[in-house]
Order: C-alpha cells, then sequence, then structure tokens
C-alpha cells in the first residue's frame, strides 16, 4: 500500500511539471478538501527560513531585490468559516531579510470552499481563490496578483493524498501584467499514525509561464519531509526541512507553521 500510494502521488507530480504558479515562500502549506466549520475562526503563523539560498535578488524564492539566503519570512493568517463549505481569510505578510530589520512584504485575500460531500465521488474536490496585493518590488515585481487553486483529495487506508495544482496571473498594474499564466503545484502524502503526530512528505514547484516554460535548471522543485499533528487544545502544527532539486531553487528551507482553531459563532 506504501509503495501504490507513493507511485500515486509522484505520478500526480509529474504532470503538473508538465503544464506547472512560482512557488509561495510566504505559505509552505498543502490544502486538503476539509473546510473549517460554520462560525470556526483560525488563526495561523506560517512561518520560512533559508540557511541555504542564492546570495542575490531575483533567484531561489526571491522574487525581488534582496537575496533568498538567511531570509526569514512569516505571515500571519487569519480564516473564518462563512458556511461549513466556504471559508474566507486575510493575510499579513513580513519578512527578515539578512542583516535587515522586518519589513512589510504584503497582503492577501482568499475564499476555499469543498464540492459535493466528502466521500461522496471517488476523489474530493475544493476550490481557492485568493489576491495577492503586493506593492512590494523589494520582495515581488508583480503588485497585483490572481491566484486559483482546485484542491484534490485522496483517501487511500491511513493514507491522505493532496494536490493542489496553481495557476496565478500577474493583473492590472505592474510589470508583470501583460504576462500569461503561470503554472506550479503544492501536493502532500500524509500517513494518519495518531491525531497529534503524523508524517509525511510534502512537494512544491513551478515550471514559470505555461506558453514559456523557464528551462529545467531555472525552476524551482522542493520537496519537505513533514511531521505534523493537532492536539485537543485546538493547536495543530506542521514542519520540517526543505531540499531544493534543482540548480534554480533555494539548497535548504525549514518550514513551521502553527494554528489555532477556535468556534466564534455565526458573523452572517
Amino acid at each position: 500500500m506504501t509503495v501504490r500510494a507513493i507511485f500515486f502521488l509522484a505520478s500526480l507530480v509529474l504532470i503538473a511539471s508538465d503544464a506547472a504558479a512560482q512557488v509561495d515562500p510566504f505559505e509552505f502549506e498543502v490544502y486538503p478538501y476539509q473546510t473549517l466549520g460554520k462560525g470556526v475562526a483560525e488563526f495561523e503563523s506560517l512561518n520560512s527560513f533559508v540557511p541555504s539560498g542564492h546570495s542575490h535578488g531575483d533567484a531561489g524564492t526571491s522574487s525581488g531585490d534582496f537575496a533568498s539566503h538567511a531570509m526569514y519570512r512569516t505571515a500571519f493568517e487569519f480564516s473564518y468559516g462563512l458556511t461549513d463549505h466556504v471559508e474566507g481569510a486575510a493575510y499579513l505578510n513580513l519578512a527578515h531579510p539578512n542583516a535587515e530589520s522586518f519589513q512589510y512584504a504584503g497582503a492577501k485575500f482568499r475564499f476555499r470552499g469543498s464540492l459535493f460531500e466528502q466521500g461522496e465521488l471517488p476523489v474530493d474536490f475544493g476550490w481557492y481563490l485568493e489576491l495577492d496585493w503586493h506593492r512590494t518590488p523589494q520582495f515581488d515585481q508583480s503588485q497585483l496578483e490572481l491566484e486559483l487553486k482546485p484542491i484534490i483529495e485522496k483517501d487511500i487506508g491511513r493514507f491522505e493524498i493532496d494536490l493542489n495544482p496553481i495557476f496565478e496571473k500577474a493583473v492590472f498594474v505592474g510589470p508583470n501584467k501583460n504576462k500569461g499564466l503561470e503554472f506550479g503545484y503544492a501536493a502532500g502524502i500524509y500517513y494518519d499514525w495518531m491525531r497529534s503526530f503524523s508524517p509525511g512528505l510534502e512537494f512544491y514547484g513551478g515550471i514559470g509561464l505555461i506558453d514559456d516554460n523557464d528551462p529545467l535548471a531555472q525552476q524551482q522543485h522542493y520537496i519537505f519531509p513533514v511531521l505534523k499533528g493537532a492536539f485537543p487544545n485546538g493547536i495543530e502544527y506542521s514542519f520540517g526541512p526543505g531540499i531544493g532539486l534543482t540548480r534554480g531553487s533555494d539548497r535548504v528551507i525549514t518550514k513551521f507553521n502553527v494554528e489555532l482553531e477556535r468556534f466564534i459563532g455565526s458573523l452572517f
């Protein structure tokens, strides 16, 4: 069962790579089918650090002037369950370049939803729509970006397999507004060992524009061995090191995400 599950995930990732938005270093997270329940609020801190990256800007996970090496990034996210099948969220992104202070690096707003009831189809489907507002060329040259992720989930015994193909487009303003769609992926396979402690593998990557792919050596592809879990007090975590698989990737990235869920009641 383990070999079959890993083979299945690898096949999905390769399919995404044939068609694959650039890696978002503020959000190393793979989204499952399940959304927050109505009236549930979630506070999350998403963190990453690059101990071994590139020494100049616009390389690796850097899309601006600062080098990716020794870059620490954090995103604060607030999500809320609008219904049992739709949630909304807002993010504040901050970054700490090497030898610099914390700086504002942009904001994001998104909606995520699930389609059909879980288990109704052989594969569970969801959707994700995001607007990124940067206005921080030192971190990202694209001022306004629209992102769409189909969410695909399949449970096989104790294994959970999640795939998030990513379509991304710079819109309306900025130097990249006339460029086409980018395509990338986030994917994960997890072994449901126990609720508080489960191992997994996550994959992130991007190949640039769909109609003008970057050369393979310049693309970014990462694999993360991760541990994740949830405690009875509502705190969930996910952490692990990421290894770059191409020259265009940062060599090593670490991620540590912590989230807290609480029911606060319906606002609408």
